[in-house]
């Protein structure tokens, strides 16, 4: 079955569940996992399944997962009522839940039950199209915190997690059939271990991190986007350590305190600005420089100038390295957020002109990072490996601290251009 991922790394985890599910084994067509983060990707969503509708055969279906998709976790019964735009494709478009039904039941059962499925579990490994050379491994469902700005929390819906030695046993068997990466991913990854995500100040995210570190011989684990006020001290020590990818990304959203106050974020704009210089000083023993990626959302409601300067400083001082911005999106259309009713919204020409600031400045730090790093040494986990007709082999892969390297911007120093292969280069 063909299949389109849009969004986050959840939905690149999900989609091969889906795609090795026993539901989706003997249907025809196309997987979509989507992604309502804005209204225009809802917009997008809308179009790519007009479009797609149009080539498909009498048999085939599209077959919808992700947060467009589903309401506190299961299939949106309403879809069609919420999206009348797409009613007319009724017949023709399959609205899933969040996870296959085998999912659902793995999760439940015992440990001996769990370890009679592994020869069954690294068979369906060996078959699982791999699109990316990393496991993506969900450790965290849901999220408690109603952020005024998130439609994510009403999709996803509550906070629970996964067992420490469940999420243990998936890596090892991704690690026996060879791969080299596993991404830990979220809706609130962070919150692991507790018990609702408002609690904020009995952090074990570490404990966890700890656990993998203990238990698996892994050589990369990269940890996806943080929630910032679960990032504690004993969690940047843990992070010191090599097989950790180098690269944080945090959930910022906004410098201002002010903002962060009516967005009902758990800091304020000093915390933030301390946990990313804290990040940014992390000394490791390969002396790797930290990379430091940030979501951001540019114009607020009630944003001032000053408020966007607090954000925009924190990339013009060199505190992230790594900008994921946009502008701040009402969702009025379909569903809807809290905030899209808040008073001072700001316009869509001043959310332009603050996007094009904040993209300028993160272009300027992004390039003086790699400068810094230019003729140092990194290992590069191999992605892509393709052969032209010339017989020239081009490749794609990234350093620890998540720069991309091919083979015009790297020199090797020591390894074979293979997929899922890591090998030592010189960012030249």
């Amino acid at each position: 079955m063909e299949y389109k991922i849009f969004g986050c790394k959840v939905n690149k985890y999900y989609t091969d569940e889906w795609l090795n599910s026993e539901y989706l084994s003997d249907k025809k067509g196309i997987f979509i996992a989507s992604c309502v983060v804005t209204d225009n990707a809802k917009r997008k969503w809308i179009k790519f399944v007009k479009d797609t509708a149009k080539t498909l055969s009498d048999e085939q279906k599209i077959y919808v997962s992700g947060c467009w998709a589903f309401k506190k976790g299961e299939a949106q019964d309403d879809f069609f009522d919420i999206y009348p735009e797409i009613d007319f494709l009724r017949g023709k478009v399959e609205i899933l839940w969040e996870k296959p039904e085998e999912l659902k039941k793995e999760i439940t059962n015992s440990k001996e039950e769990r370890n009679k499925k592994l020869s069954d579990i690294k068979n369906k490994l060996s078959k699982i199209p791999q699109i990316y050379t990393k496991k993506f491994l969900l450790v965290q469902w849901g999220c408690d915190s109603f952020c005024t700005f998130c439609l994510t929390v009403q999709k996803r819906w509550k906070h629970y997690f996964r067992d420490k030695d469940d999420i243990v046993e998936e890596i090892l068997e991704f690690e026996a059939a060879g791969w080299k990466e596993v991404v830990l991913t979220w809706v609130n990854l962070s919150a692991w271990g507790l018990e609702h995500t408002n609690d904020i100040w009995n952090s074990r995210f570490a404990e966890l991190i700890e656990y993998i570190l203990q238990k698996t011989e892994i050589p990369r684990l990269r940890i996806s986007s943080m929630w910032p006020e679960f990032i504690d001290d004993k969690c940047l020590e843990v992070f010191k350590n090599t097989r950790i990818y180098p690269h944080f990304h945090y959930s910022v959203q906004a410098g201002s305190s002010k903002t962060l106050k009516v967005m009902h974020r758990h800091y304020d704009g000093e915390y933030m600005r301390n946990l990313l210089e804290k990040t940014k000083n992390l000394t490791r023993e390969d002396w790797v420089e930290v990379s430091i990626g940030a979501d951001l959302i540019v114009g607020f409601p009630g944003e001032s100038h000053e408020d966007f300067m607090d954000t925009f400083n924190l990339v013009k001082d060199g505190l992230i390295t790594k900008v994921h911005a946009f502008p701040f999106s009402a969702h009025h259309m379909w569903e809807w957020v809290p905030a899209w009713k808040f008073p001072n919204q700001v316009n869509d020409k001043e959310k332009k002109e603050r996007m094009w600031e904040l993209s300028n400045i993160s272009d300027h730090v992004r390039d003086d990072f790699i400068d810094r790093n230019i003729w140092k040494e990194f290992e590069v986990l191999i992605e892509v490996v393709k052969e032209e007709e010339n017989w020239k082999i081009k490749w794609k892969g990234w350093t620890q601290n998540y720069i991309e390297a091919d083979q015009d911007t790297f020199e090797i120093t020591s390894g074979n251009i293979v997929r899922n292969q890591i090998v030592k280069w010189i960012l030249k």
